[in-house]
């Protein structure tokens, strides 16, 4: 039992020196390069007229721009500013996405390696390090999982509030940065409903002090998980109701959303760097956030998962539905209908242009399934355990050879790019 007993404790410490060591080497070169590249072209120059209170980009949610524009009022309109608070929630949401897994499942290995696979699986790096709306959504996303999976441990009602409260107001935040993560900010509530119902049966709405939280009622969690997040959500549209010219009724929830959505269905042309869910699962079309010389060195930033743990990923997938259902892993299941929701999400989309970059959260969820597989195999006691070390070895060692063309790093020729083109759908 001394092996369990050391995998029972909190593995606070790690998360930390692992969301440390990202925020450091995710920190090195963030200003270059100097000028925008790929969507900062929108999203910038939005939280510049934001500033202003003058309308831009209208077909996004207001908090990422507002980050953002925070970051350029606080330090000025340059490179590090416009990308400093996408990399400060890039690496906080890494740490939450530590103590979510931790409070899931209770498991300190699973939770070490899960978040080492999410630190070096590309996305997460590339995404942190660009003035885009993606990396704040899914950073509050974690962190409103994270906060709604303590709130269930901590079982005592006073403490448990103060959790859920942090959770609907992240998940409110989370959607207000952008709608991608809808699908997993419904996951607390359904959560919540279905712990109730297996207590109580069909009785769950009347029985008092039941639940998986005693003391919180039902309504209560409707309350935090529900209304809480959709009126901090409403709320990050306050600057747009001040707006200069075609200011945003605070009576006009509907209208204004039948508008973001209409501008966002408008855009059709095709893009060649477009793709589709299925192409995202095996990293088939990664797109080139940047490729140019700059005072005479090659510089390249590719967004790609990381082909070792992103393809590993899909057996752990097979394992984690298998071992949902024959196992009862309801930490795997949670992660399972985390993944499954946030892709299915633009599977039935009817946005005709989609990217690569919105495989942001499937994969990070993707990585969690992925440790616990891992930590399914350390449990063996043959040969098949030390797969479970060669894929984290491997995954870590994909990372640090990808890690010039993933960081914009100079290169020594135009051509060197080609080491990393292992396939020509990459190029």
């Amino acid at each position: 039992m001394p092996n369990a007993s050391r995998n029972d404790r909190d593995p606070i410490g790690w998360s930390l020196i692992v969301a440390g060591l990202f925020l450091a080497l995710a920190l090195f070169r963030l200003a270059e390069p100097g000028r925008y590249y790929f969507d900062e072209v929108h999203y910038v120059p939005a939280a510049l007229k934001l500033l202003e209170l003058i309308p831009a980009n209208r077909e996004h949610p207001m908090f990422g721009k507002e980050v953002i524009a925070g970051f350029i009022a606080l330090m000025g309109d340059r490179p590090l500013a416009w990308r400093i608070g996408p990399l400060l929630f890039g690496a906080f949401g890494l740490f939450a996405f530590a103590r979510f897994v931790w409070h899931l499942s209770g498991r300190r290995r699973a939770t070490i390696t899960a978040t080492v696979l999410l630190a070096t699986n590309f996305m997460w790096f590339v995404q942190s390090r660009i003035s885009m709306l993606d990396m704040i959504e899914a950073s509050l996303c974690m962190v409103g999982l994270w906060q709604f999976a303590a709130a269930l441990r901590a079982r005592k009602r006073g403490p448990a509030r103060l959790h859920l409260a942090a959770a609907g107001i992240a998940l409110g935040l989370s959607l207000g940065a952008k709608w991608s993560s809808a699908p997993a900010l419904m996951i607390p509530g359904l959560w919540f409903l279905a712990l109730r119902i297996r207590e109580t049966g069909w009785r769950f709405i009347g029985r008092k002090g039941a639940g998986p939280i005693p003391g919180v009622s039902l309504v209560e969690a409707a309350f935090w998980l529900g209304l809480l997040p959709m009126l901090v959500y409403w709320a990050t549209y306050a600057p747009a109701m001040f707006y200069s010219i075609r200011p945003t009724s605070p009576w006009g929830f509907v209208e204004q959303h039948r508008h973001m959505i209409a501008l966002q269905d408008s855009v059709k042309k095709l893009h060649p760097y477009r793709s589709v869910w299925y192409q995202w699962m095996v990293d088939w079309r990664p797109i080139w956030y940047q490729f140019e010389s700059i005072d005479g060195h090659q510089h390249g930033i590719v967004m790609l998962g990381n082909p070792f743990s992103m393809i590993a990923g899909l057996f752990a997938l097979v394992w984690g539905i298998w071992a949902s259902i024959f196992r009862a892993r309801r930490d795997v299941l949670t992660l399972v209908l985390l993944y499954a929701s946030t892709l299915g999400i633009w599977i039935v989309n009817g946005k005709p242009i989609q990217f690569y970059y919105h495989y942001l959260l499937p994969g990070a969820f993707l990585m969690a399934i992925l440790a616990f597989g891992l930590d399914a195999l350390w449990e063996r006691r043959d040969r098949w355990r030390h797969l479970g070390t060669g894929t984290l070895v491997g995954s870590v060692g994909l990372f640090v050879v990808f890690y010039p063309i993933i960081s914009g790093a100079p290169l020594p020729t135009k051509e060197f790019y080609n080491f990393w083109m292992w396939f020509p759908n990459w190029r």
